[in-house]
């Protein structure tokens, strides 16, 4: 019986680290360790016994937003009009790309280039091939790279983020003004 209560302890104190981790580093993308550790309540022994470096908690901290990103995504309909469904999906999850965006960065300082793309690939995919489908489709202007102007919407999401955590944006109003903002970039060029 000793053996499962720790086993299901560890398994908490693992959640209460990569949720303090997430928390901690969403507000400053340099939080020590030992911030980290006194955030989740267990000490730095416990930490380092799930997470043999900075490094490794960084990056199952990003791991952790982008998992939950997915589960989010996953559910998310983008078929039908690629104007309707960017509503759709900067709605359902502006926030949580705005929460990673921190983490990201704090992911970027001390994981190699390489990995950082590897993890954020598959989210970074779904945006790329909807706005691909829009250029496709007519609908968002093709003379400009969707990479471009999918880094173009996440710049946007990071600054509503700023803008709501500084007090000058009331997050209910973030998705509406994202999108508007996002859609009149993605317009294509009047042609004259």
């Amino acid at each position: 019986m000793t053996r499962p209560a720790r086993r299901a302890d560890a398994q908490q104190n693992l959640e209460k680290i990569l949720d303090a981790a997430v928390d901690r580093l969403t507000q400053d993308p340099d939080a020590s360790v030992i911030e980290i550790a006194r955030a989740a309540g267990v000490g730095r022994v416990t930490l380092y016994g799930h997470f043999p470096s900075r490094d490794a908690l960084v990056e199952a901290a990003l791991t952790r937003l982008l998992d939950r990103g997915e589960q989010v995504l996953a559910a998310v309909d983008l078929t039908g009009d690629p104007r309707a469904a960017l509503r759709t999906l900067i709605g359902s999850s502006w926030l949580l790309i705005a929460q990673s965006s921190a983490v990201l960065e704090a992911a970027q300082s001390c994981l190699p280039p390489g990995r950082v793309r590897d993890l954020h690939a598959r989210p970074e995919q779904r945006v790329n091939d909807l706005i691909g489908r829009g250029q496709t489709e007519g609908v968002f202007r093709s003379d400009l790279p969707a990479d471009w102007l999918a880094s173009a919407l996440h710049h946007i999401i990071k600054g509503a983020a700023t803008d709501v955590t500084n007090g000058r944006l009331d997050p209910s109003a973030a998705p509406h003004l994202i999108s508007e903002t996002v859609l009149g970039a993605y317009a294509p060029p009047v042609r004259q």
